[in-house]
């Protein structure tokens, strides 16, 4: 029944149950236990509404809060997405820096001894290969020491630091040029006869010898370079190519320095 029919029927009821006139009729009190028994029927639904309401009143702020809680999880767990994949970039960055580093010079930022090694190992193995050469030129800054002593470690560095420009430049992109040790550098020159090699460290050695150094200039020094050039062969052990390269640097400094001297055949 709907409220306001409710509300119809207790217009018409209630005046007949408060009438005096009908006091005593025998259907007066039946029709007030009815009456009553409606009105009782009529709270209990009302209170079954009531806690209906309530019940899903509730059921929706559950769901909300739940909803809430779930929205704040999933930003939670964005942001630590984020966070996570911030940091394994940064990992994957810093793994390339590592691995490049250690490869490379600090001071001159040409190939380190390491990375040299790696490419004169590719090279002996392509020589097997394919029955082909390569030479190998060993260098040494002269007097360096003199240098350090008599000017400090800072124009010593800056002496590294432009010989090595110097010598890595113009070269071919499968050339390699690094640093060995101290002041001592290595070009590694495929596919070059001794010959070609010695044009190509002559040209190195008038480059150094043009370089201007600050404190050097000032005295009318320059800088200069010996080398010793070996030419691998095929099956030659790379250590025999080397220690032939670097008697020949000995034999190059043994000359009065400024020089390229090249090593013999081997025997």
């Amino acid at each position: 029944m709907k409220p306001d029919e409710l509300l119809a029927l207790q217009a018409r009821i209630q005046p007949l149950l408060d009438d005096p006139e009908h006091a005593g009729h025998p259907l007066r009190e039946v029709l007030g236990e009815v009456w009553q028994l409606l009105e009782e029927h009529v709270e209990r639904l009302d209170r079954l509404t009531h806690l209906s309401d309530s019940f899903q009143a509730m059921a929706r702020d559950r769901e909300r809060g739940m909803g809430q809680r779930y929205e704040r999880q999933l930003r939670r767990i964005n942001r630590v997405v984020r966070i996570s994949d911030h940091y394994q970039r940064m990992l994957r960055d810093l793994n390339t820096q590592l691995e490049e580093a250690s490869y490379r010079d600090m001071l001159t930022g040409v190939d380190n001894r390491r990375a040299l090694m790696s490419r004169l190992q590719q090279e002996v193995q392509r020589s097997q290969r394919q029955s082909t050469g390569f030479v190998v030129a060993m260098v040494d800054i002269d007097r360096f020491k003199q240098i350090n002593d008599a000017y400090g470690h800072e124009i010593g560095d800056l002496a590294l630091i432009e010989v090595a420009r110097a010598l890595g430049a113009d070269l071919r992109e499968y050339d390699a040029c690094g640093r060995w040790g101290g002041e001592e550098f290595l070009l590694l020159l495929p596919f070059t006869s001794l010959a070609d090699a010695h044009g190509i460290l002559q040209r190195k050695l008038e480059a150094i010898r043009a370089l201007e150094i600050p404190g050097l200039a000032l005295t009318g020094q320059h800088l200069s370079i010996s080398a010793g050039l070996a030419e691998h062969r095929p099956g030659e052990p790379l250590t025999l190519t080397l220690s032939r390269a670097d008697g020949a640097l000995y034999e190059a400094k043994r000359q009065g320095r400024d020089r390229i001297a090249c090593a013999a055949e081997p025997q």
